[in-house]
């Protein structure tokens, strides 16, 4: 059932026991569901102003730490428009499950383009032989940047300073290009399968104009300094398994720091990887984010403080 967008939902829902190669990560009672509206502006990659209010799908956990980190995490773009009709409202509860067990207050906007606000898109990078895809990672970067501005003021358990971008597939991509407009209290990056211009449909593992995509990126690493993560799979129908490798060398030819990984072939598609692969991704995330100070918080901390909380 679709809820409307205007209300606040809480949900909860039982946390597994994470127990990855690096030890045990909290098990915390609940994980509470929310929706924040956000407005938003951009400009469109034909340089007209967009503007419109987004859902925000806010998950968090009432026993971890505050404040608490913020990880914004940001869907991908199907090549058919009507796919991107019907996404509704972005969620991603399974992952951002495993990310509140991590500590995390995590937030997964809708952005402009998608679902209700499917009129007012503002990332199309126009047709395959003519991609403008510099000016509609930009439009998505600077929803992403509101969007972490908005969640820090109007969630007092949020970090004021502490926060991770992360995205799947052109949601990856525009995590990278959010990164470059040096938004403050960011530490760190994760892509999981990111880029632009695959549709398998019709041009299996060959996107379209890949070297142009190549060359945003080298201009995305000459900007941002933030560590980050890059994880793709050999078997990705959207880009194939040289053209992610090429866009990283691009990215860190003048300056990008990010630690690439390509798993093995996963299932069908690897273009899949993070929605249904989080057994493969977790252990590496996990010490991406513990290298990155987002060490997961105790589990017998967080008892101990809800039960100085029932005292009171």
């Amino acid at each position: 059932m679709l809820l409307p967008l205007n209300c606040t939902v809480v949900v909860r829902v039982a946390l597994p026991l994470w127990v990855g190669a690096l030890g045990a990560a909290p098990a915390f009672a609940s994980m509470q569901e929310r929706v924040l509206e956000v407005p938003v502006s951009t400009t469109s990659a034909s340089g007209e102003p967009v503007q419109g209010e987004i859902a925000v799908t806010i998950f968090s956990d009432p026993n971890n730490p505050v404040p608490a980190p913020v990880l914004v995490l940001n869907h991908g773009r199907s090549p058919q428009a009507e796919g991107r009709k019907q996404l509704h409202r972005a969620r991603f509860a399974k992952q951002a499950r495993y990310f509140v067990a991590r500590g995390f207050i995590v937030a997964v906007p809708t952005r402009l383009g998608y679902g209700p606000e499917f009129a007012k898109d503002a990332e199309q990078s126009g047709a395959c032989k003519h991609k403008r895809y510099a000016p509609a990672l930009n439009a998505a970067a600077l929803q992403i940047n509101a969007v972490l501005r908005a969640v820090r003021a109007r969630r007092p358990d949020a970090s004021p300073d502490r926060a991770v971008i992360a995205g799947q597939s052109f949601g990856g991509a525009a995590a990278v290009a959010a990164a470059a407009q040096n938004p403050e209290g960011v530490q760190a990056v994760i892509n999981f399968a990111g880029g632009a211009g695959g549709n398998p449909r019709t041009h299996t593992m060959q996107p379209c104009d890949p070297q142009q995509l190549a060359s945003v990126f080298t201009e995305l690493g000459a900007k941002s300094r933030l560590p980050m993560l890059w994880m793709y799979a050999r078997n990705d129908q959207y880009f194939g398994a040289s053209w992610p490798a090429k866009w990283h060398a691009a990215f860190e030819k003048e300056g990008g720091k990010a630690q690439f990984v390509q798993l093995p072939a996963f299932g069908k598609d690897g273009h899949e990887l993070f929605r249904a692969g989080l057994p493969q991704w977790e252990a590496t995330v996990s010490r991406f984010l513990d290298d990155n100070g987002f060490t997961a918080p105790v589990a017998d901390a967080a008892a101990e403080r809800t039960q100085l909380r029932a005292r009171k």
